[in-house]
């Protein structure tokens, strides 16, 4: 519901002075501030202006809506045709929060609102009623008391304009620091990280280098070891022979210190010729001159044939060796390269296995068999896992209990389980043996 505050009837110029005097005060009295006290009077000093012609009577309505928000409302019902006030308001509707033009019964009825403050005190029934009287009292001035006022105002709100444009400078003259710090900030990072930009360039640059010089170094190294293992195998192979002969029973007898010495140079030759061995056969990997040539193998007789050549090594009763039925029948891979494999695994854990057992066994996981080569020799510490697959690399401390080591038996077993497409992998810790798994998978890969 709106409750009246005044009414006034316009009816010639001088009534815009007394009207927007009145409204100043209006205004003032519910609560709205000087700013918006300004606003108010100067929309209806322009309605008055425009809707008061010919001597025609305008009248002016102040109400007081309380809700949903207190509002200030004006009404002005007078002569006029709508849709030309309308267009010629325009300009009003930015002086208060909302303006209509429409036809009433009367007229046309310009209504416009203006919401009060948040802080505005919260007007009564009794407060209302002393609004009341002091806008009867109230006595407008002159046109030219009234001209005054505006001339007070008008200063204010420049020197409110002067004020907001002095701080607007101070804030463009901040704002303009700040963005030649974060120029200057930006062009050094960009300076630097073209810097780094040239960095990471050149570091790949030399990368491909040392790659293509390590590629150049890993085929020479290859040519290298397949070469010389060719020119040492026959002289040492010739180095065996002899000694056969010098030792066979069709030869001049020996004496007890030459048939030893003779052994010596056997035994030396025949661990040289191993070595040979393996390193050609790891120059034929490295070359990938290894090719899988894929059939169905039977592990039962891959194991026993296993279990038969190598049962002679493993000498020593205090060592066990077990070679278990496999848990799956067969699986599709080159049965030369698995045996290769295998018996380099099992060879390397008689070796090194003092007492205990040596045990090899296969089971299916998923789509892999999983062989499983373990002992309980002395044990690989945790962080030389890899480096025992390194060329030439012995772990400290190790010491071969049959035979020696070259350090090449590991790296060349797992390229080959690379080569059937499977992996190498080894758990162990000191002291608790070690476990060699080859993952290869059941069909073709």
């Amino acid at each position: 519901m709106n409750e009246v505050l005044a009414r006034m009837r316009l009816r010639v110029q001088q009534d815009i002075f007394a009207v927007r005097h009145l409204g100043r005060e209006v205004a003032r009295e519910v609560g709205l501030v000087g700013q918006d006290q300004t606003r108010l009077a100067t929309a209806l000093s322009e309605a008055a202006r425009v809707m008061v012609v010919g001597g025609q009577v305008t009248t002016v309505a102040f109400l007081l809506r309380r809700d949903p928000a207190p509002t200030l409302l004006v009404e002005m019902t007078g002569p006029g045709d709508a849709v030309s006030l309308a267009e010629q308001l325009r300009a009003v509707n930015r002086l208060v929060d909302t303006m209509e033009v429409g036809d009433g019964e009367t007229g046309t009825v310009v209504r416009m609102a203006r919401r009060l403050p948040a802080g505005a005190h919260r007007l009564s029934l009794d407060s209302m009623d002393e609004i009341r009287s002091r806008l009867d009292a109230h006595r407008p001035g002159s046109p030219l008391d009234e001209l005054a006022v505006q001339n007070q105002q008008l200063i204010a709100a420049l020197d409110e304009v002067r004020a907001q444009r002095d701080d607007l400078a101070r804030l463009n003259a901040e704002l303009e620091e700040t963005n030649q710090g974060v120029m200057a900030l930006y062009h050094q990072l960009s300076e630097e990280l073209e810097e780094t930009n040239r960095g990471v360039v050149a570091l790949y640059a030399e990368l491909d280098e040392k790659s293509v010089q390590l590629r150049a170094a890993s085929e020479a190294k290859t040519r290298f070891l397949a070469n010389v293992s060719h020119e040492l195998r026959a002289p040492v192979t010739a180095i065996i022979g002899l000694g056969r002969l010098l030792t066979d029973d069709g030869s001049d007898q020996l004496t007890s210190d030459q048939g030893r010495q003779v052994d010596l140079i056997r035994t030396s030759a025949s661990d040289l010729l191993s070595l040979v061995n393996d390193l050609l056969d790891l120059a034929k990997a490295e070359a990938g001159r290894i090719e899988p040539a894929r059939t169905d193998v039977d592990l039962r007789a891959v194991f026993g044939q296993l279990r038969g050549t190598l049962r002679p090594l493993a000498t020593r009763p205090e060592v066990t060796f077990v070679v278990d039925e496999p848990g799956l029948a067969s699986i599709r891979t080159d049965e030369v390269l698995l045996v290769q494999v295998l018996r380099n695994l099992l060879t390397n854990a008689i070796k090194f296995t003092a007492a205990g057992s040596v045990r090899l066994s296969v089971t299916q996981v998923d789509q892999d068999a999983v062989f499983e080569v373990a002992d309980t020799g002395t044990g690989i510490p945790p962080e030389l896992h890899e480096r025992v697959f390194e060329e030439f690399y012995q772990v400290p401390g190790s010491r071969a209990l049959s035979g020696k080591g070259t350090g090449l038996g590991l790296p060349y077993a797992r390229r080959l389980v690379t080569i059937l497409g499977g992996g190498l992998r080894v758990t162990s810790e000191p002291g608790k043996g070690s476990t060699f798994t080859v993952a290869l998978p059941v069909g073709t890969p």
